[in-house]
């Protein structure tokens, strides 16, 4: 369980982190003063969830790992909210990149002798 409710808790907690920080930008007409607060709240359920997933996954995963397990969802959750959400295609070099993060994520897992 302190294995696997960790990475739940991150997708569920990068869900409310993409809308918070990237929901606003289907809405450009919308005053700033507006999306602040709104986002802000958002984001209260964001950390709802991610520092729970921090804590527990301490457990069994070191800080770097946590980190690097977080970056990769949140690549996952925003290219997928990115093309569905606000209609924004990826291109190839958005691949590359994400597969470059995958790369990092594979030396943070990887044990070294």
């Amino acid at each position: 369980m302190p294995y696997l409710l960790p990475i739940a808790l991150l997708c569920v907690s990068n869900v409310f982190m993409t809308f918070a920080w990237y929901g606003q930008l289907k809405y450009p007409q919308t005053a700033l003063w507006l999306v602040i607060p709104i986002s802000w709240g958002i984001a209260f359920f964001e950390y709802c969830f991610a520092v729970p997933a921090n804590r527990i996954g301490h457990q069994v995963y070191s800080a770097a790992q946590l980190k690097t397990m977080q970056e990769v969802i949140t690549l996952i959750v925003f290219a997928i909210f990115s093309i569905t959400f606000l209609g924004e295609p990826l291109k190839w070099n958005h691949g590359v990149a994400f597969l470059m993060i995958a790369g990092a994520a594979f030396f943070s897992f990887h044990k070294w002798t």
